[in-house]
């Protein structure tokens, strides 16, 4: 059953049909004509997987990172990035780097990083001579720090299909969201260390810089301390959060109009469809693994070749690397989390540390052909074709491979953090 489930998919999913379709149609037909169970069943696990308390928070970060970009507190940030690496060899491109990981700490989705961010920085890059294929590359790159970072959507969902805590999640993004930062830093650096700087920031206009950045720099304070301090959950941060954006941009930047928040509302709309559409039409996967118990069955193969954790976490690298070749992120997750989660219990790997591996290697298939939705994403943003930032590629795949392989050589990275929460 699940032989015909994988071979239905792939011919529906090389008809190029809509992710969503390809797991609801494949599945469906294999749990109503091979597993005779009715419509009722597969509608009733739908709706119980979209109406977890705990997927209500994807909705509302997304809102609050548009909010901020409305009111123009993503232009601030890259202001105060600028002032303070500005004058660094490739300045532009870091300060695009820290900017999205300032970023990524209110708003969770990261086609809305690479473009919010993206919209501001690329161009100005361009017109200092940055070549635009290392430029949409970086962009698209500097998007992975968002499914790290918390809050993330990425994370969200993770704990939504094995249940751990999502304050745990959060934390064990944190440290290596922050190292993929500092490596992106140092790539630019390298590649860009003969490039003209810029002048440097005076003490004054760095200072100016963080007060009209403050704002925004507090709402990561605001969001992670309601998760940590226990005052709220995921959900009601989120919407705090959403609330304090629109403060931001009416009474504080006076930048927000109604108009703006119908524009967020309705992008919001759009995302949280896609995303939830998926999650939907993946569970009707998963009721054809539990019916034909897959995932013990797998499990318990891998248990008798005497696998120990560190094979099997590389074998879950290469599974979700050629995956997200071809899938995005989420359904990756959908595809592999229930089958993998229950060998990495047998084998005593912590859940914390088995999401740093699925997002670090999944999250490649941003950058990756034929998909690599970041790629497109930000090649859009300044109107050039994506076939002109492939040649960069190679390169960032393969630091990309080597910072995954560290993630799954330092579970302490994922695990430290969690441990204390």
């Amino acid at each position: 059953m699940v032989q015909a489930v994988i071979i239905s998919s792939l011919i529906l999913l090389f008809l190029s049909l809509p992710i969503f379709l390809v797991f609801g149609i494949g599945s469906s037909l294999v749990a109503i004509l091979g597993l005779n169970l009715p419509w009722s069943t597969l509608i009733q696990v739908a709706f119980g997987s979209v109406t977890k308390h705990v997927l209500l928070a994807i909705p509302l970060f997304i809102f609050a990172g548009l909010i901020m970009l409305k009111a123009g507190v993503a232009r601030r940030l890259v202001s105060f990035a600028m002032s303070l690496v500005g004058h660094w060899p490739g300045g532009l491109g870091i300060s695009m780097v820290i900017t999205m990981a300032f970023f990524a700490a209110f708003c969770g989705s990261i086609l809305a990083a690479i473009t919010a961010v993206g919209s501001i920085m690329m161009p100005e890059m361009l017109k200092k001579g940055y070549s635009p294929a290392f430029t949409v590359m970086l962009a698209a790159a500097a998007g992975l720090l968002e499914a790290l970072i918390p809050p993330s959507n990425a994370a969200i969902i993770y704990s939504a299909l094995t249940y751990v805590p999502v304050s745990k999640t959060f934390a064990a993004g944190t440290l290596p969201g922050i190292t993929l930062m500092i490596v992106l830093i140092f790539l630019v650096l390298f590649k860009c260390r003969n490039m003209e700087r810029e002048g440097k920031a005076s003490s004054q206009e760095r200072i100016i810089a963080f007060k009209q950045a403050l704002p925004g720099l507090v709402t990561p304070v605001i969001i992670l301390g309601g998760i940590y301090s226990g005052l709220l959950t995921p959900s009601e941060t989120a919407a705090v959060a959403s609330a304090w954006a629109i403060v931001v941009g009416f009474l504080i930047y006076r930048e927000l109009t109604f108009g703006g928040i119908l524009e967020a509302l309705k992008s919001t709309i759009f995302s949280t469809t896609v995303i939830f559409s998926i999650i939907a039409m993946a569970t009707f996967l998963s009721v054809v693994l539990t019916y034909t118990q897959a995932p013990q069955k797998f499990t318990e193969t891998v248990i008798s070749l005497g696998v120990n954790d560190l094979q099997f976490l590389l074998l879950v690298g290469v599974v979700c690397l050629i995956l997200g070749t071809f899938i995005e992120i989420v359904p990756v997750f959908y595809l592999t989390v229930p089958v993998f989660m229950v060998i990495a219990l047998k084998l005593e790997i912590p859940l914390v540390h088995l999401y740093i591996v699925f997002t670090a290697f999944a999250g490649l298939g941003l950058l990756t052909p034929p998909v690599c939705v970041g790629v497109y994403t930000a090649a859009s943003v300044i109107n050039i074709s994506a076939d002109r930032a492939f040649k960069e590629v190679p390169l960032f795949i393969i630091v990309g491979i080597l910072y995954a392989i560290a993630m799954i050589f330092m579970p302490f990275m994922s695990t430290w953090l969690p441990s204390l929460v």
